[in-house]
């Protein structure tokens, strides 16, 4: 029975240190978090901040004076927990690179995101003088993306 304790506090033990560790990752991150107004963010979000794909993060209330002021945008609602985003996004965002257009990223897991009508992640949304002019939601095709960007009709699904 003494083993079984000891066996037993072992796993606790290993799984409190694997959490510490994980903690100080993510605090570690954060210190570096220059996209987001607050450092209360979900795990999956922390996990993002570094990587390349999710740089253009814009704020509630940066999209609504853009919005406001009547410019054009191209905004994806995303989320870090929605595999179709994590499959989409380095897609999107290298057919963005290449037709060197400029894509506002929303994280809907942090932010609030009624307001433009998202039921589904990705939705990828273009504003044109504020006001909304065409939508794609899912994970899209790279030709529906780059047709998208470019404002064009989607090619026809085979």
């Amino acid at each position: 029975m003494k083993k079984l304790l000891w066996i037993g506090g072992a796993v606790v033990a290993v799984f409190v240190i694997l959490i510490v560790i994980q903690n100080m990752g993510q605090s570690q991150q954060l210190e570096n978090n220059t996209q987001y107004d607050t450092d209360d963010l979900d795990s999956a979000t922390i996990d993002q901040l570094d990587d390349p794909n999710y740089q253009n993060v814009i704020l509630p209330g940066e999209l609504e004076e853009k919005l406001e002021n009547g410019e054009d945008a191209i905004v994806y609602f995303f989320s870090p927990t929605c595999r179709f985003c994590v499959e989409a996004t380095p897609v999107l965002m290298d057919i963005a690179d290449d037709e060197d257009v400029h894509i506002d990223q929303y994280n809907v897991l942090e932010y609030e995101s009624a307001t433009y009508g998202i039921q589904s992640t990705p939705t990828l949304i273009a504003f044109e003088d504020g006001q909304e002019v065409r939508r794609v939601t899912g994970n899209q095709e790279a030709e529906t993306f780059r047709a998208f960007l470019n404002g064009e009709e989607p090619p026809e699904a085979e």
